[in-house]
């Protein structure tokens, strides 16, 4: 590793040496990206600065991997690439690094000043394309600025908790000019108002069925243990937000599993009964809210404390009592100081709430293992002579083979939506989804980022074979950089949650949801991946305790699932209504 102690005081040197030196002040140890020769010179000097350029297959790709990284270690993750069309590439990772809060720093290299807006060779306005995706966008205006406005990018990244965009024009980093860098800004956030805290304690002292929400914000603050001290203060039950089950450690006594498409019964129960709901660190997303396995679970009449560090997530999605713009960790910490002395009203009937956590978790635990296909008459159509796997069957047996300390990404599609329901983890940083913009393409690349971060742990992604079409060339950056990782491919030939709606909706008219896919696991051994297929039961667990004990050799596996098209609930029915045919030659249609 080359010396990376940053240079004091005011320095002559060159806008590049800036630049890179003020990304060695941040901890950046690794930049993903496609080399271009719009930040060569920079690129140049990485090695001796002691930072890592992981080149990968796609810039959306060294986006979505910038973005794991970030999420698992709590710290930015950066992605640069040439101007114009790989900058391009970044929006849809960019997008759904936005929505994830996750510190992602673009570091978007534009056309050279001198012939801006002559359509010259690789030309765009960069900065409007990601005016709505970013929560700052610094352009370095005139190279001396260089320092300034790099080091403002990575603390706004961290201060606003989103992506950032640092574009800087490809002749600006040259030249020789006197710079001192900028030291790091970082905030503590506290727990929120002291009004806003009473408040909140009260209520919560008063409750007689307190549930706690835990959202991402739990694990951003680093504030699980928080979390659960606070639970076990009032033995609340907790359920974990959409796509957040790291939130809360599975195995204890309390958690009761995620909301949300395909989330647990038990903790969608529980809070149906709550009088008080304590949302920590979420901004109560509407789709993590809504009603599923037929139940319109939300409580109606609760009283409701939400907590985040964004003010203007409060009260946005649902009506509140209280709103506490704070770090939940800190939250969590200050609101069980203060109950610790009161008279706490859930206490009066602690063993009956504590014994239907118990009962409700047990039946839902139950009917999963039941659960071994979906029921639906399209379903139990598609299995009668069916040769493949049931989906369900088949997550069941991944969850019981699950290292413990596995990081999973998740992508897009009706399988992958599925394991919402069988996903659990002991500790946080562990779980990853590309939230509420729900873009495919996403699992692997941010499940590499995420080994990047940490090398030690197995790394996981569960992906669908539509959406494995969009990234499975990614292979090619574990095998050229070492990276080792293993996803598992859910093939069963279609685009899943699509075809679900044209089932419910279009009388089974399927239109551009049949997939004709080669073997995956094949391709993946063409490409220097070991490769296995499976389409027995009894050889999943096996198949993905082997492939992360490979990631120890340094080894990538694909692991080709074959699943039978069975389909889940439908993913998106708050979004369709039955059609309407106005036309005569369309209304058999109907």
């Amino acid at each position: 590793m080359a010396n990376r102690q940053v240079t004091q005081g005011k320095t002559k040197m060159t806008p590049s040496e800036a630049f890179v030196e003020t990304l060695v002040a941040n901890g950046v140890t690794d930049v993903f990206g496609i080399v271009g020769s719009a930040c060569m010179d920079a690129l140049d000097i990485f090695p001796a600065a002691g930072i890592r350029y992981i080149p990968t297959v796609h810039e959306q790709g060294a986006g979505h991997m910038a973005d794991g990284f970030s999420r698992v270690a709590g710290r930015h993750g950066v992605c640069m690439a040439q101007n114009g069309p790989g900058i391009t590439n970044f929006v849809t990772s960019i997008a759904a690094a936005y929505w994830a809060h996750s510190p992602v720093v673009m570091i978007t290299p534009e056309s050279g000043t001198m012939t801006m807006g002559l359509g010259g060779f690789q030309e765009t306005e960069q900065l409007p394309i990601f005016s709505k995706i970013t929560k700052f966008q610094g352009h370095v205006n005139n190279p001396r600025r260089m320092a300034e406005i790099t080091g403002r990018c990575f603390d706004r990244a961290m201060l606003d908790m989103g992506p950032t965009q640092l574009n800087i024009p490809r002749d600006y980093f040259y030249g020789e000019y006197e710079y001192e860098i900028p030291e790091p800004i970082r905030i503590e956030n506290g727990p929120g108002g002291t009004q806003a805290l009473v408040e909140a304690a009260e209520l919560l002292a008063s409750a007689k069925f307190p549930v706690i929400l835990a959202g991402g914000g739990v694990v951003m603050s680093n504030g699980v243990e928080a979390c659960v001290a606070l639970a076990e203060l009032l033995d609340a039950p907790v359920v974990n937000s959409y796509l957040h089950n790291d939130s809360f450690p599975a195995s204890h006594r309390l958690w009761c599993g995620p909301l949300g498409y395909q989330g647990s019964k038990a903790g969608m129960k529980l809070i149906s009964k709550a009088d008080v709901v304590l949302a920590l660190g979420t901004r109560l997303g509407p789709f993590g809210t809504l009603p599923q396995h037929g139940m319109d679970y939300w409580p109606k009449n609760a009283k409701i404390i939400q907590v985040d560090a964004d003010p203007k997530m409060l009260g946005l999605v649902k009506k509140i009592s209280v709103g506490l713009c704070g770090d939940a960790r800190s939250a969590a910490l200050a609101l069980a100081e203060r109950l610790k002395s009161q008279s706490l009203a859930c206490h009066a009937n602690r063993d009956q709430r504590l014994n239907d956590i118990k009962q409700e978790k047990a039946a839902w635990e139950a009917e999963l293992t039941e659960w071994t296909h979906e029921r639906d008459p399209y379903s139990m159509d598609v299995i009668k002579n069916a040769k493949e796997m049931h989906p369900r069957q088949m997550l069941r047996e991944l969850e019981k083979a699950m290292p413990k300390d596995a990081m999973v990404s998740t992508d897009i599609g009706n399988i992958c939506s599925v394991s919402n329901s069988y996903l659990r983890f002991e500790q946080p940083r562990s779980m990853f989804a590309a939230m509420s913009f729900g873009n495919c393409g996403y699992a692997f690349p941010a499940i590499i980022g995420a080994k990047v971060a940490a090398p030690h742990r197995p790394a996981v992604a569960y992906v669908g074979d539509g959406a494995w079409g969009m990234s499975f060339g990614e292979i090619l950056t574990c095998v050229r950089e070492n990276i080792p990782t293993t996803a598992v491919v859910f093939h069963n030939k279609q685009w899943g949650a699509e075809k679900k709606n044209q089932v419910d909706f279009y009388s089974r008219r399927f239109v551009g949801t049949d997939l004709e896919n080669p073997s995956f696991a094949a391709i993946g051994r063409s490409m220097g991946a070991e490769g296995v297929v499976i389409d027995q039961l009894s050889d999943v667990g096996p198949a993905l305790a082997a492939a992360c004990a490979a990631q120890k050799e340094g080894k990538t596996t694909i692991i080709e699932v074959m699943v039978t098209r069975e389909l889940g609930d439908p993913f998106r029915r708050d979004a369709l209504s039955m059609p309407v045919r106005l036309l005569d030659k369309y209304k058999d249609f109907v």
